[in-house]
């Protein structure tokens, strides 16, 4: 497998640390309100990434942190009157509501930042014994310019950073380039913990380089988040950990495009800003997923309704066939024919080109071309009908491929209603009698619930839409 390598700017062949094993850290969210599209582009995109390591034999460990101590979650805890950690908490349930509809998988370690004070304190003071930090009036700050290659992973030099770097107001910092490990506590409803330095919280980027130490070890295969998160929170990261630990933090870096709304930047004040939860209201969430992932990660996606309802007829297509497949599965012929079989082993060729996809920097977006004409041979053949045994071959085939994407997941069967049913019987009974107004006002009423009702020469066919 290739990995475009934000470290090098180049494609590199993938060699893990330890052959067979992948070690993967996530930047997550900072948990003080519903996530956004863009949000959760990194979050489906990396979640497969996982899923295709893992398709691919290795053993995965992935984390992914939640941010639950921020001066947004301090804030927002204020305007809803309650504490800081009841805000968080509160997110932390509404992002798994999310994630479970995007079929985000939950990661195999979620830290919080409340419950590692301990190794953050510990981090930091390492790096004041080391001279990269130093203590302000409780404050630590931490000096990019004692750090050796600071700007590598961004391209920026610190001569560059420096004509934009601005001391904020209350800041007691030496440079205007060093940036907080510890913050002091300024009120008395700031959440806070006794440090060496006096009570305060730690600053944002420490907390990545610590989690990311305890539970993946000094040196990771890969660090992945938005390419928002490149600078500064990724490049302060390398300077953190690298300082601290004296190796390499992360082998492999990996950022996914930005998400424009009808090709402007997302944002509050221009009244294009959607959270996941909005759009659930619309689409549903395996297809928000498949969107997602219609565009190579490292590209920019457009969010728009021309965009959405493109990749819809896409993802529809591809919905239709499976669900033909799956009525065959129950109703199709007895025996496998021998053009049946020649069909299946043609379907081989797919799963090579899908292979192929992925294995170059995750190009999930011609691996939804492979399954597309997967699909499209399939329903060539099934047209007239097809054997039992053959549709769920060809069914097995593609959600093969499919569940490493994590999309058009195989659903527990819903018993139709009794209502349901008796309804279609009835159709059934007046279309024999050729009371084909009483069948087509009854196919309507089935079509206003979300039901729509196929002929087939192998019988009525029931979709849920």
């Amino acid at each position: 497998m290739k990995i475009y390598n934000s470290l090098t700017n180049r494609k590199e062949e993938f060699v893990p640390i330890e052959e067979g094993k992948v070690r993967i850290y996530v930047c997550g969210p900072t948990v003080y309100n519903f996530f956004h599209i863009g949000n959760a582009r990194p979050f489906v995109v990396f979640d497969t990434l996982r899923r295709y390591f893992k398709y691919s034999g290795y053993d995965v460990k992935f984390v992914q942190n939640f941010t639950d101590v921020d001066d947004k979650i301090i804030n927002r805890a204020r305007e809803e009157g309650i504490t800081a950690p009841e805000v968080s908490e509160k997110y932390i349930k509404e992002y798994f509501d999310d994630a479970e509809a995007l079929n985000v998988i939950k990661a195999d370690v979620h830290p919080k930042v409340s419950e590692h004070i301990p190794e953050i304190i510990e981090f930091v003071q390492t790096l004041i014994d080391k001279g990269y930090a130093y203590e302000a009036d409780g404050d630590v700050y931490y000096s990019p310019r004692k750090f050796e290659g600071y700007g590598k992973l961004s391209g920026q030099n610190v001569d560059d950073l420096e004509s934009g770097a601005r001391i904020a107001v209350g800041e007691v910092k030496k440079d205007p380039l060093d940036f907080a490990l510890w913050k002091a506590r300024k009120t008395d409803d700031e959440i806070a913990w006794e440090s060496p330095w006096g009570m305060g919280r730690p600053g944002w980027h420490i907390e990545c380089s610590a989690m990311s130490k305890k539970h993946l070890g000094d040196t990771i295969d890969i660090h992945a988040g938005g390419q928002d998160l490149k600078f500064p929170h990724h490049e302060n990261e390398i300077a953190q950990s690298e300082a601290c630990n004296g190796v390499p933090f992360a082998n492999y870096w990996m950022h996914n495009g930005y998400i424009t709304v009808d090709g402007e930047k997302m944002s509050k004040s221009l009244g294009n800003f959607f959270t996941v939860r909005d759009i659930r209201e619309e689409f549903s969430g395996d297809f928000i997923r498949f969107f997602l992932l219609s565009g190579q990660y490292r590209h920019p996606i457009n969010f728009s309704d021309t965009e959405m309802k493109s990749v819809k007829t896409g993802y529809d297509r591809i919905a239709t066939g499976i669900e033909t497949l799956e009525f065959l599965t129950k109703s199709g012929s007895e025996g496998m024919t021998d053009v049946e079989k020649a069909t299946l082993e043609g379907l081989e060729k797919y799963k090579t080109a899908f292979i192929e996809a992925m294995d170059d920097d995750l190009n999930t977006a011609a691996a939804i071309s492979s399954i597309f004409e997967m699909i499209s041979e399939i329903n060539v053949a099934v047209k007239d009908g097809a054997s039992k045994e053959f549709a769920a071959a060809a069914l097995e085939r593609i959600h093969e491929l499919a569940d490493v994407l994590g999309v058009f997941k195989k659903e527990e069967e819903d018993a139709l209603g009794a209502d349901i049913q008796a309804l279609i019987d009835e159709r059934q009974e007046a279309r024999k009698a050729k009371n084909f107004a009483r069948a087509d006002e009854i196919r309507d009423m089935l079509a206003a619930q979300g039901i729509t009702l196929k002929d087939t020469p192998q019988g009525v066919q029931v979709i849920r839409n």
